[in-house]
C-alpha cells in the first residue's frame, strides 16, 4: 500500500506519469480497510494534480459508500478547480449513499461557477427524483445566469418518459426571459411529443 501511495505522490504531470498514478489509484481502490480509504481521501482532497483528485473522487464514490460520499461532498464544496468540482458531481451520481442527490442539488443552487451549476442540473435530470425536478425548475426561475437557465431548460429534456414536456410548455408560456422561452420552444420543437404539437397549435391559433 505504501508503495502505491508513493507512486501517486511522485507522479508528475506528463502523460506517462499520470497513467502510472491512475493505475496506482485504481489499485488502492481495490483494497478494503481504513488505510486505503485514508489514502484515497488524501489524494482526493490534497492531490497535486486535478486528474489525481478526480480519479480519487471517482473511486471514493464508487467503492466507499457513506465514507466515500462524505469526502466527495467535501471536495464539491471546497476544491478550487471547476473541473474537479464538476467531476465530483459526476462521481456523486455513481454513489448510492444517502445525501448524494442533495449534494448535487446544493451545487446546482450554490456553486460559484455557472458552468458547474449547469452540469449539476444536467446530472440531476438523470436522477429524475422529486428533488432533482424541483432544483431544475428553480434554476430556470431564479438562477442569475441566463446560460444556466438555458442549461436547466435542456435538463428538462433529459427527464425520462418525457416527464419534462409539461414543464417545458410552462416555461415557454410564462417565463420572464425571452431567451429562456425561446430555448424552451426550441426543445419542444425537437421533442416530437404530441403535447408539444398541441401547444404550438394553440399558440398559432391565438
Amino acid at each position: 500500500m505504501a508503495f502505491l501511495v508513493a507512486r501517486v505522490s511522485q507522479a508528475g504531470t506528463a502523460r506517462e506519469e499520470q497513467r502510472k498514478a491512475d493505475g496506482a489509484i485504481h489499485a488502492i481502490a481495490q483494497h478494503a480497510g481504513d488505510e486505503a480509504l485514508q489514502a484515497l481521501e488524501k489524494m482526493a482532497l490534497q492531490g497535486a494534480t486535478e486528474k489525481t483528485r478526480r480519479q480519487a473522487l471517482f473511486w471514493l464514490a464508487n467503492s466507499r459508500g457513506a465514507e466515500g460520499y462524505r469526502v466527495v461532498a467535501r471536495a464539491l464544496l471546497e476544491d478550487a478547480s471547476e473541473k474537479v468540482r464538476e467531476h465530483a458531481i459526476f462521481a456523486l451520481t455513481q454513489s448510492r449513499a444517502t445525501g448524494a442527490v442533495e449534494a448535487i442539488v446544493r451545487a446546482a443552487k450554490e456553486d460559484k461557477s455557472a458552468h458547474v451549476r449547469g452540469q449539476a442540473l444536467f446530472w440531476l435530470a438523470q436522477k429524475a427524483s422529486g428533488a432533482a425536478k424541483g432544483a431544475i425548475t428553480e434554476a430556470i426561475e431564479k438562477d442569475p445566469n441566463t446560460e444556466v437557465k438555458k442549461k436547466a431548460v435542456f435538463a428538462l429534456t433529459q427527464l425520462p418518459k418525457a416527464e419534462g414536456t409539461p414543464l417545458l410548455i410552462q416555461v415557454a408560456r410564462s417565463n420572464a426571459s425571452p431567451a429562456v422561452r425561446k430555448q424552451a420552444m426550441f426543445w419542444l420543437g425537437q421533442s416530437k411529443d404530441p403535447r408539444a404539437l398541441r401547444f404550438f397549435e394553440e399558440t398559432l391559433a391565438r
